[in-house]
């Protein structure tokens, strides 16, 4: 028999999708029975990655997408499996990620008039008014398959909306008796479910930013996300390049432009002062980037002119935004700067002064890179700084970085020098416990790299450790797993000292963000999966501990977890 279920598994294969991350529920019995008829028959099917908790499932969806662009497809039990994606789902949401998120819902008939009606007491309680609505802020598409018959038609619908920019997660629901529910076979052409094709500037808007750019003194870029097309990453370059413009990241979610690069001029997070380059900067050009300064704090200078392309130019899951933009457009990156950089032709550049803009920049490169290598010197304490350098020398260029360090985002941002495009990644939101199931979807999609997740003790906790580990083991996915470990929770700190500078928290030695009786990180990673497990607590520990990781990884393909007990800034 031929059920919605298996239909919805065929939509999958037809869309690309290689992985269901699933946690199954009692709402699966078509969803299962499908798959086992799939394997039974030699069918293709998405493979099954177990997962005992919903948040690695979805951050392990959510990073393998990042490495493919591809969306995979996440199975939840009901209204209960929906909430516990809830972090997940935000960080996909604000990252722009896009992941198919599939949850049964309780049956619709209690009496068995078809199969799949109620028979468990819990289908009374899991019965919610609107489950849908449990996501609804944050999905770009949401839908409850009602007839089997187009339930494939409905999976590449939500699929189309995911690939589309702004991408995003999508979520679809459906009760046993539609899952359960025989249907005709069908067959559809793939072209008209493609996703919707990238917008282009208008020519009028391209010429205005090319001239603008040309004209400047100290023009800027300031990015955070267009590295998620590679071809956009070197289209950035052959602009700054060509014309001299100055490139800095903010809050990076992927490697937007070399490190090494003379244009590059380094990253900014939240640090309590003025940027040099943006206070340098007569025309600022923001591209991909959700928060390209903190106004009350860094800003461009009095009189710059902003222009903003984006694929989300509008912040639409923003109530409050504004950036001062007197142009905003809403196009694929890599397209925007192909036409500026061709706009530019059309005005003669001067030479010379492209010369001098080229030269102003290296200086100030050369300066930020002077900063990052002087901060990375050992010190009497392991800073988070030398920790981060020493990962950077022992896991080489080709490595891929899972950035979840929170309080020292920016350290790992910096200190990592990311050259190449697709080799680091940040979740792109701001719920914890990305890291560890990030690094088995990225391990997933490239299985030959080295995958690195560096986090916060804090974030590490919020990963569900004992999940992330008992899973790299169960699908050979071993990554390097490096835990910042400052003793607790720093953020909080700092936004008390930030808002209440004199105040009785900032001087006060417990606020109650202290572990100061520590799990044992390692030890759990080594209990839930045979991790390799590594205590690092002074320089001198670093470069051996990261040489029996790496061997641990490399030659008996198994995950490692060093825990750095790193010194206070």
């Amino acid at each position: 028999m031929y059920t919605a279920s298996a239909a919805i598994l065929d939509a999958l294969v037809e869309a690309g999708v290689e992985y269901l991350f699933a946690n199954f529920g009692s709402d699966h019995p078509g969803l299962i029975e499908a798959i086992a008829a799939a394997r039974a028959a030699n069918r293709p099917c998405p493979k099954v990655i177990t997962a005992p908790t919903e948040m690695v499932a979805m951050s392990a969806a959510h990073g393998y997408a990042q490495a493919t662009g591809r969306a995979q497809a996440v199975l939840v039990h009901v209204d209960c499996g929906t909430q516990a994606l809830g972090g997940a789902v935000h960080n996909a949401a604000k990252g722009r990620v896009p992941v198919l998120i599939i949850a049964g819902m309780s049956p619709a008939t209690q009496e068995g008039e078809a199969r799949g009606s109620r028979n468990e007491f819990i289908q009374w309680i899991q019965d919610v008014r609107d489950q849908r609505g449990l996501v609804r802020g944050y999905v770009r598409y949401e839908n409850e398959i009602r007839v089997g018959a187009n339930a494939r038609q409905i999976v590449h619908r939500a699929l189309q909306f995911a690939h589309s920019d702004p991408r995003g997660p999508v979520y679809l629901t459906a009760v046993r008796e539609v899952l359960e529910g025989e249907v005709p076979r069908t067959t559809l052409d793939m072209r008209q479910w493609s996703p919707v094709s990238p917008g282009a500037l208008n020519p009028e808007a391209a010429r205005e930013i090319a001239q603008a750019l040309v004209a400047a003194e100290c023009p800027l870029v300031v990015t955070s996300y267009l590295g998620r097309s590679s071809l956009a990453v070197q289209e950035l370059l052959s602009l700054a390049e060509e014309l001299g413009v100055g490139v800095l990241e903010s809050v990076p979610n992927y490697m937007n432009f070399p490190t090494s690069h003379d244009c590059y001029l380094g990253v900014q997070w939240n640090e309590r002062r003025q940027n040099e380059a943006l206070a340098r900067a007569d025309v600022v050009l923001v591209i991909d980037s959700d928060v390209p300064w903190i106004g009350a704090v860094s800003h461009p200078r009095e009189g710059a002119r902003i222009f903003h392309i984006d694929a989300d130019v509008l912040k639409e899951q923003m109530p409050l935004w504004y950036i001062g933009a007197t142009l905003q457009c809403q196009a694929d990156a890599a397209q925007a700067l192909q036409q500026i950089r061709a706009a530019t032709e059309e005005f003669a550049a001067d030479p010379e002064k492209i010369a001098a803009r080229r030269r102003q920049f290296a200086v100030a490169h050369s300066r930020w890179h002077a900063g990052v290598r002087d901060r990375e010197q050992p010190r009497e304490a392991l800073t988070a700084e030398y920790l981060v350098a020493a990962i950077r020398e022992a896991v080489g260029d080709d490595a891929i970085v899972i950035s979840e360090a929170v309080t020292n985002f920016h350290v790992v941002s910096q200190h990592m020098c990311r050259t190449q495009p697709g080799t680091l990644f940040s979740s792109g939101g701001g719920s914890l416990g990305y890291n560890g199931g990030a690094a088995i979807g990225v391990k997933l999609a490239r299985p030959d790299a080295l995958v690195v997740s560096i986090c916060g003790d804090g974030s590490y906790l919020f990963a569900q450790p004992s999940t992330v580990h008992w899973m790299a083991r169960r699908n050979e996915t071993p990554f390097l797993h490096v835990v910042l470990n400052n003793g607790g929770w720093r953020a909080p700190r700092s936004a008390v000292v930030s808002v209440h500078p004199v105040g009785i928290a900032a001087g006060a030695p417990n606020i109650d963000i202290d572990f100061p009786q520590p799990p044992d990180y390692a030890g759990i990673a080594a209990a839930a999966g045979g991790a390799h497990a590594e205590v690092v607590k002074s320089v001198a520990d670093v470069r051996p501990a990261l040489e029996r990781a790496l061997r641990a990884i490399r030659i008996e393909r198994r995950a490692a977890v060093i825990d750095a007990r790193i010194s206070q800034p």
